[in-house]
């Protein structure tokens, strides 16, 4: 299993415990589950991918940045990780309870990480998760499409074609009350799609999303 994590093991026992659920320590002579392991991993792998992100994209903010790590470093993100790994088959647990597979796969996976920290050290548990985990089993293409907004989404489609591309405020007027916004999206000079909003931020979204569309990125 460690293999999968290009990590050869030197304190066999720390990963023994990283694949310990609690549920087994009643029904065998198991004293020790990986729950203090799962939290070091979950601490060392929230840092990783938030320098490998702050390198992966140098000109985005905090925001933007703390929007991916979160979607990375999620339950469900995690769960699928550990399961496309099979952690699970060599996982020690408590076969006869009924347990929700991918959660425990995906806490044992944060602790394998923190084992490997404590076998190796930082360096080695970063170029693990960035070279072996990352390049095998995060699609991080499909998460930035899933949670980023139609803007982002956009700028990066723009970014990646090198396109230059435009959101060109056509009307912004108010009765009063309220405010009305319409922008366009221009690429590379010719017009794309327009949205309408009570803010310019709405109708950027909406003029970004129509755009997608027209574009077949939708």
């Amino acid at each position: 299993m460690v293999e999968r994590f290009g990590h050869t093991p030197k304190n066999g026992q720390l990963f023994l415990n990283a694949l310990t659920h609690k549920s087994i320590l009643n029904t065998s002579e198991i004293e020790v589950s990986n729950e203090r392991l799962e939290f070091l991993g979950d601490a060392i792998l929230d840092s990783i991918v938030a320098e490998f992100l702050y390198e992966r994209f140098p000109d985005e903010n905090e925001g933007y940045l703390t929007k991916i790590k979160s979607k990375v470093v999620s339950r469900n993100t995690l769960g699928t990780i550990g399961h496309d790994m099979m952690i699970g088959d060599v996982l020690r647990y408590n076969k006869n309870r009924t347990i929700k597979m991918e959660t425990i796969e995906g806490n044992a996976f944060e602790a394998i990480v923190g084992a490997i920290y404590l076998d190796a050290g930082y360096e080695a548990t970063r170029k693990s998760i960035i070279h072996h985990v990352f390049r095998k089993y995060v699609n991080l293409n499909r998460i930035l499409e899933e949670e980023i907004d139609f803007k982002s989404r956009l700028f990066i489609w723009s970014q990646k074609n090198r396109l230059p591309i435009e959101f060109e405020v056509l009307l912004e007027e108010s009765d009063g009350a309220n405010w009305k916004y319409v922008v366009r999206v221009n690429i590379s000079e010719r017009e794309y799609g327009r949205g309408s909003g009570s803010s310019k931020k709405k109708a950027e979204q909406a003029a970004a999303q129509e755009t997608l569309e027209l574009l077949g990125e939708m």
